[in-house]
């Protein structure tokens, strides 16, 4: 594998969670999981650290910055920040199953 410039461990912690919504869950069936990662990652240390935290092979790895938004409660606004999601396509006969665990 390559080298890179993180550890794993480092690399593991800018992983934050999988996206549990109703499009990331029809995409399991082509083999395609969406996680929420930190901004600072590229496409090559997503791979490295998926492939490594859940024994599987990535044929391709898809990443989009989602925007900021502006939020009301009450009188007051706010903004969610912004944040980097990632498409992570598997090899044929591969799954994680340690998502719905």
């Amino acid at each position: 594998m390559e080298n890179h410039t993180r550890s794993l461990g480092d690399l593991l912690n800018l992983i934050k969670y999988p996206s549990i919504t109703e499009k990331a869950i029809n995409l399991y069936g082509e083999r395609q999981y969406t996680f929420i990662v930190d901004r600072s990652l590229t496409k090559t240390e997503i791979k490295y650290v998926i492939e490594q935290l859940f024994n599987v092979t990535i044929t391709n790895v898809k990443t989009c910055m989602l925007p900021k938004k502006t939020r009301r409660v009450g009188r007051s606004i706010g903004s969610k920040p912004q944040y980097k999601k990632t498409y992570v396509k598997l090899k044929e006969g591969d799954s994680i199953t340690d998502l719905f665990n």
